[in-house]
């Protein structure tokens, strides 16, 4: 029997090397060099060599639109976020932090489904005992006779009971704990991820059962073990959310089956998470009087519309070098756009310091934030509060043009719905709206702070 030859593999980016190194030569990554076993052919490899059949070429137009029909989950916003609902043989990999919700979300899902459809759902659990599991489904009143739970983490047992229950619906928590006996080493690492997400994937898609696994995430929002994991399956979803706040984002930054980047809002409670039908509240705030430094915007989350509230607060130097202090929106774009703002007509704006934070923890990535941002670092310098019924749509070019953006009428209707009548937007746009203001250079958009703004209440 020939000796099976040992590499090592990075477990963030897959890269092999022939002897182990502290530092991946390819990503750079500290600590993510383990040993594998190179030449192991597992017995689940083998059976899948001995059944493998030559599959005849269909015509595309022979294809029926039934075998990717979908199937409700019985929740609104995960069905949103996914695409519409499961598709049979969908693999759905629901990454975040540890103790963010992720089991709490998918225990609850799973009762959902069963409330929609007469298959039963199986739930493994390789990290908690099933009597956790069933104090939790309690907790959130997610009992059903057609859950099933099973707390195991070896592979061939797990495929032995998706044999004997025949279920609807999988769901694996988590697929890091998830071990072959085939292969040599720990659960989590490359090889041992690779091969169960494989096996688990092939099954699921055999079966047309939708597969939802559980993946934990780095400080980084990345999945933790090999970065091939997202490539094998369908769908990942990231589920975000601070400790110290209620609030939880569900996003779509992957899927084969639908749109991506996608979102769905949750707030956490005692009784589990309930979604949050408007999350545009979440991310304003909400005072009798307009105060200076504050302009609210609309950023697109794939094609939904929400509004954010950016802060900013201006203030005379604490030091020798003014500073910096962003939260919310990417730093290098901030300091950016305050070169711009000053050079717009915002004197002396550079010698200050300059924070800007947006309100409930949203995360802003939408350049059409840009004129807010200038808005809200103008205000703050000027001590004039923008009204309340003001809001600002644009990109800035480093010229200090206001630039058009995608989707501007879905933004202005959002705006107007949550009641705000003056609304800045890039002139030149191709979607012609009536009742805006249009802004063609952020001095326009300046001098509109100073027009707009009233007097500060005693």
């Amino acid at each position: 029997m020939a000796k099976s030859t040992v590499n090592y593999q990075c477990n963030a980016c897959g890269a092999t090397t022939l002897r182990w190194v502290g530092r991946c030569p390819k990503c750079q990554e500290f600590g993510t060099v383990a040993e594998v076993v190179a030449d192991q052919v597992t017995k689940a490899a083998k059976a899948g060599r001995a059944s493998a059949q030559i599959k005849p070429a269909q015509r595309v137009g022979d294809i029926s639109e039934e075998r990717v029909r979908r199937l409700t989950s019985g929740a609104a916003g995960f069905d949103r976020v996914i695409g519409g609902g499961l598709v049979p043989g969908q693999v759905v990999l629901v990454a975040g932090e540890p103790g963010v919700g992720k089991s709490t979300l998918l225990l609850a899902l799973a009762h959902s489904f069963t409330s929609k459809h007469t298959g039963s759902v199986l739930y493994i659990s390789g990290e908690e005992s099933a009597e956790q599991i069933a104090l939790r489904a309690r907790r959130i009143n997610a009992m059903s006779d057609q859950l099933f739970i099973a707390d195991d983490n070896d592979l061939f047992r797990i495929l032995g009971q998706m044999d004997h229950h025949r279920p609807s619906l999988v769901i694996i928590d988590s697929i890091q704990t998830v071990a072959s006996s085939d292969l040599d080493g720990r659960a989590g690492g490359v090889a041992q991820v690779l091969e169960v997400t494989q096996a688990l994937t092939r099954t699921a898609k055999q079966r047309g059962i939708p597969l939802l696994m559980i993946g934990q995430s780095t400080k980084e929002n990345s999945v933790a073990g090999p970065r091939a994991l997202e490539h094998l399956v369908d769908t990942v979803l990231t589920f975000e959310g601070e400790r110290t706040t209620a609030l939880r984002l569900l996003r779509a930054t992957k899927n084969r089956y639908g749109p991506a980047d996608e979102i769905v809002a949750y707030e956490q409670t005692e009784a589990g998470l309930a979604e949050v039908v408007d999350p545009s509240e979440l991310f304003r705030g909400h005072r009798e009087h307009p105060v200076s430094g504050t302009c609210v915007t609309v950023t697109m989350e794939g094609r939904r519309p929400l509004l954010a509230e950016i802060q900013a607060l201006v203030a005379s130097p604490a030091g020798p070098a003014a500073r910096r202090t962003v939260t919310g929106i990417d730093t290098t774009r901030i300091i950016t756009l305050a070169a711009v703002t000053e050079r717009a007509g915002a004197k002396n704006l550079a010698q200050r310091d300059i924070f800007v934070a947006t309100v409930g923890g949203a995360q802003i990535a939408d350049p059409a934030a840009d004129l807010a941002a200038c808005l809200a670092m103008s205000s703050a310098l000027l001590d004039a509060p923008i009204p309340a019924d003001v809001l600002a749509i644009g990109e800035i070019a480093l010229s200090g043009d206001v630039r058009p953006v995608p989707f501007l009428a879905q933004r202005v209707a959002e705006a107007r719905r949550l009641g705000y009548k003056r609304i800045l937007v890039p002139a030149g746009s191709r979607d012609r709206i009536e009742g805006v203001i249009e802004v063609r250079h952020l001095e326009a958009g300046l001098r509109a702070v100073e027009t707009y703004a009233p007097s500060r209440p005693h």
